[in-house]
């Protein structure tokens, strides 16, 4: 039986726009990447597709609390090391003409991975404007319960 939204991701459920993905009741830590600078192929304009520029990933997942806390054990966790090691890989991957497009590809891999219950990701593109610090787009997803049979 799987657990409704409600209870896998609280603030999700409730439309509330807290950044609090760890959860002591719901038994769930909140492991995170952030400020990643990396060099992206991203844009729709000639000129952004003429030469790679900087974006900045935030990324937040809800974990299923495991055993990480108990046993001190690198494999019994999400490994943030691979986490930044795929969104590298990701980023290099292609072209992209959209931050959204980005955003949905790394959220998608962190959901491969059955202990994340949600990601939220964060792309800013941060060479766009002279006078803004950055532009971009946050989007948040839950683990797709499977429909029972």
């Amino acid at each position: 039986m799987t657990r409704p939204l409600e209870a896998m991701v609280p603030h999700l459920a409730s439309g509330s726009d807290s950044p609090r993905l760890a959860d002591t009741l719901g038994g769930q830590r909140h492991i995170f990447v952030r400020d990643l600078v990396l060099s992206c192929n991203i844009g729709v304009y000639r000129h952004e597709r003429d030469a790679p520029q900087r974006v900045r990933l935030n990324i937040d997942l809800a974990i299923a609390d495991d055993a990480a806390g108990a046993t001190d054990r690198l494999e019994d966790t999400v490994s943030y090391e691979q986490i930044v090691g795929r969104a590298c890989a990701i980023v290099d991957a292609r072209h992209y003409n959209l931050v959204e497009t980005l955003a949905e590809a790394l959220a998608a891999m962190c959901l491969d991975d059955p202990r994340v219950r949600a990601a939220r990701i964060r792309v800013e593109k941060l060479d766009v404007f002279a006078n803004t610090g950055a532009v971009g787009v946050e989007i948040e997803r839950p683990r797709r319960s499977r429909p029972e049979k």
